[in-house]
C-alpha cells in the first residue's frame, strides 16, 4: 500500500450540464475493503449512462461515488481481505457502479475478469458494461437461442456490434437498424444479414419482407418511445421485446392486443443497480461463454477511438453527436 499515492486525478462532474462540467479534481485513492481490489487504471469505457449522469438525469446508486464511469480495465494494485482469486500485479477488467474516469478505481471483487488472451488494457476496457448488458438481456431475459432471429435497434453503438457479433457466434440470424449508410455496412461487416437505415427505410415494412411475413424472436431496443408499437409489428409469434434504454422516449401509445394474439414478451433491464452478487453471477458465465469467442477472435470489441483522461469532455462530445461506431475509451 505504501507505492500508491495518498490522491489521483479523477474527473468529476460539477453541476448537471453539457460535457464543458466535466472538471479534472483530485481526490483520495480509496483503500479496499472486504471483498475489493483497487485497480491502477490503464483505461475507461465511455457510455451513454455517463452522459445522462453528467446531465443529472442518472444518479449513481446511493453509497457509490460521484465520479462517472462504468467499465475499467488495469492492473490490481491492492487487495481487501476475502479475495482469493486476485494477487497485486494481476491484469483485470472490471463492471463498477461508478468511479472510472480516474487514475484508481475501487472494484468489488466479483465483477473483475481477466483481460482476455491477447487483447490490450483498451481493448478489454470496452468490453464490461456492452458485454454484461448485451447477455444479461439477449440471451438470459430475451432467451435468444441458435436458429432464431434478432433485430438490434442502434446496431452501430458499443451495444449494437456486440449483440451483433454474438448473436451470430451464437448461431443467430441478425438484423438491425442504424443512421447511415456508412453504418449499416459496419454493420453488416460485423455479421448483420441486414441493416435497415432508418431515416430512409421504414423497418417494419423490411423486417417482414426479410421474414417471410413471419417477423422476428428477438428485438433488443435502446429507443423505446414510438418504436414500441413497431417493434411489437415486427415480433413472432411468442417473440420477446426487451428494452434497455429510452432515447425516443419513456411514453407509446400501444395496441396490446398483439401481444396477446401472438403470445409475445416485453421486457426490460438496468444493470448498474444490481447487487454485487447478481454482477459477479454475470461475470462468471461470461468468463465461460464469452471469454472463448473473444481469445479466439470471433468476437471482437469495436473501438471508434481513444482520449486521454484529460479530454474526457470531447469524448462526450463525439458520443452525443452519434458520429461514432462502437466504443469510446479514455486513457489516462
Amino acid at each position: 500500500m505504501n507505492q500508491i499515492p495518498v490522491d489521483g486525478l479523477s474527473f468529476e462532474i460539477t453541476r448537471p450540464g453539457p460535457p464543458e462540467v466535466l472538471r479534472p479534481t483530485r481526490r483520495a485513492v480509496p483503500r479496499p475493503g472486504p471483498g475489493e481490489v483497487l485497480l491502477r487504471v490503464a483505461a475507461a469505457g465511455v457510455n451513454r449512462p455517463d452522459l445522462l449522469q453528467r446531465e443529472g438525469r442518472y444518479p449513481p446508486p446511493p453509497g457509490t461515488t460521484d465520479i462517472p464511469g462504468l467499465e475499467v480495465a488495469g492492473t490490481v494494485v491492492a487487495l481487501g481481505e476475502e479475495v482469493p482469486r486476485w494477487s497485486v500485479g494481476d491484469e483485470a477488467c472490471a463492471l463498477v457502479a461508478g468511479g472510472g474516469y480516474a487514475e484508481y478505481c475501487l472494484v468489488p471483487a466479483p465483477q473483475c475478469l481477466p483481460i482476455p488472451r491477447g487483447l490490450t488494457p483498451v481493448q478489454a476496457a470496452a468490453l464490461p458494461e456492452t458485454f454484461f448488458t448485451v447477455w444479461t438481456n439477449v440471451f438470459e431475459r430475451g432467451g435468444l437461442v441458435r436458429g432464431e432471429t434478432l433485430l438490434v435497434h442502434g446496431g452501430s453503438s458499443g451495444i449494437g456490434t456486440t449483440a451483433i457479433q454474438l448473436a451470430r457466434a451464437y448461431g443467430a440470424r441478425v438484423l438491425t437498424t442504424a443512421g447511415s449508410a456508412e453504418k449499416c455496412r459496419a454493420c453488416e461487416r460485423l455479421g448483420a444479414a441486414r441493416a435497415i437505415n432508418y431515416r430512409e427505410e421504414d423497418f417494419v415494412t423490411i423486417v417482414k419482407g426479410l421474414t417471410g411475413g413471419r417477423g422476428v424472436d428477438v428485438i433488443l431496443d435502446m429507443v423505446a418511445g414510438g418504436y414500441i408499437p413497431r417493434n411489437l409489428e415486427c415480433l413472432a409469434r411468442e417473440g420477446r421485446l426487451v428494452l434497455i434504454g429510452f432515447l425516443g422516449g419513456t411514453k407509446a401509445e400501444v395496441d396490446f392486443r398483439p401481444v396477446l394474439q401472438r403470445w409475445l414478451t416485453v421486457t426490460g433491464s438496468t444493470l448498474r443497480p444490481r447487487a454485487v452478487e447478481e454482477k459477479g453471477r454475470i461475470a462468471r458465465a461470461l468468463e465461460k461463454e464469452v471469454w472463448p469467442l473473444l481469445e479466439s477472435g470471433e468476437v471482437a470489441p469495436v473501438i471508434h477511438a481513444t482520449f486521454p483522461l484529460a479530454e474526457a469532455a470531447e469524448a462526450h462530445r463525439l458520443m452525443e453527436s452519434g458520429a461514432h461506431t462502437g466504443k469510446i475509451v479514455l486513457v489516462p
